[in-house]
């Protein structure tokens, strides 16, 4: 069992890391849409770099997103002992 001090540790911890991963989440969801017009001025294999971002881009940020989120909460729960098995 987890002291409180120990428990209000883990939360700002978990805490920490889900704004990090949603800020990050936040600028390339809506932050190409906000620069498309520029990004559209680049082509790469036919198609306006914007589109490519929204079509392919954001996918594997957000994929990549969530690896890294799983294995930093595996490191976070292994830290305080309340990992799963």
């Amino acid at each position: 069992m987890l002291s409180k001090e120990q428990l209000q540790n883990y939360w700002r911890e978990n805490r920490n890391l889900m704004l990090i991963v949603l800020i990050i989440w936040a600028l390339v969801s809506y932050g190409a849409a906000l620069i498309s017009g520029w990004l559209n001025k680049l082509v790469i294999f036919g198609f306006p770099l914007g589109y490519y971002m929204g079509a392919q881009g954001s996918l594997i940020v957000f994929i990549l997103l969530l690896i890294f989120y799983a294995k930093k909460m595996n490191e976070i729960d292994k830290k305080y002992g309340v990992e799963e098995d």
